[in-house]
């Protein structure tokens, strides 16, 4: 099992972000294109005691809306389900900000 630093190198170039979200909508027209949680609530499960990144996981609730669930994760890659976990994201749409290469 791999151990998590949390200085994991996640880049992306742009042009591959948008190809890629790109091919989401294009497969998926008329869906959620994106979840916004605040810096405030991430924060929060990234300063947890052993925290040392995230962990997304694909949810759908009880009214069939699309959403992501966050949770911390420690330095042997378990998630830290004692602790905080986020969900309610802002969706988008309808809320997606100024159009650009990511969103439209």
């Amino acid at each position: 099992m791999a151990t998590f630093t949390g200085n994991e190198n996640h880049d992306i170039p742009l042009s591959e972000a948008a190809q890629w979200t790109a091919n989401y909508r294009n497969a998926n027209p008329g869906q959620t294109k994106g979840h916004y949680f605040g810096g405030t609530a991430i924060n929060s499960v990234l300063t947890q005691s052993g925290c040392v990144g995230l962990r997304m996981y694909y949810a759908t609730t009880n009214e069939n809306i699309k959403q992501l669930v966050i949770v911390g994760v420690d330095a042997s890659g378990n998630d830290l389900v004692n602790g905080l976990i986020l969900d309610r994201s802002i969706l988008c749409p309808p809320d997606c900000g100024n159009v650009n290469v990511l969103n439209s």
